[in-house]
């Protein structure tokens, strides 16, 4: 298991950015794939953003792709979400994930992120 705390989050305006970090407890970080999900309000849960553990191999929700980035630095225990040009649609408590397998089977307890229009 990891601990996961997210920070980063806040009030934005419509085209403006934020950049949300996590950072993971323990010493096997290089050993998680990790990833970013967001829940807007009456909303599921959905799958923002992904990265690999050694950062080469990322994935994006399609809405999301040339706006936002993920990134990670091990040597910090800690992953990135650069969010840019951000849209009033990416309103939403962002959570931080790891998984060593199939399941995201570790969170963060979140960080809102709200967009005004």
């Amino acid at each position: 298991q990891v601990q996961l705390v997210e920070s980063g989050g806040g009030l934005v305006q419509a085209g403006g950015s934020l950049r949300l970090s996590c950072v993971a407890s323990g010493r096997t970080f290089n050993s998680y794939t990790m990833g970013w999900f967001r829940q807007a309000p009456g909303k599921e849960r959905e799958f923002v953003a992904g990265i690999n553990w050694s950062g080469d191999n990322t994935d994006y929700k399609e809405s999301v792709k040339g706006r936002f980035t993920i990134s990670r630095d091990n040597a910090k225990n800690t992953v990135y979400l650069q969010m840019n040009s951000l849209k009033p649609e990416d309103t939403a408590v962002y959570y931080c994930t790891a998984r060593m397998g199939t399941l995201w089977d570790n969170w963060g307890q979140g960080t809102q992120v709200t967009v005004s229009s």
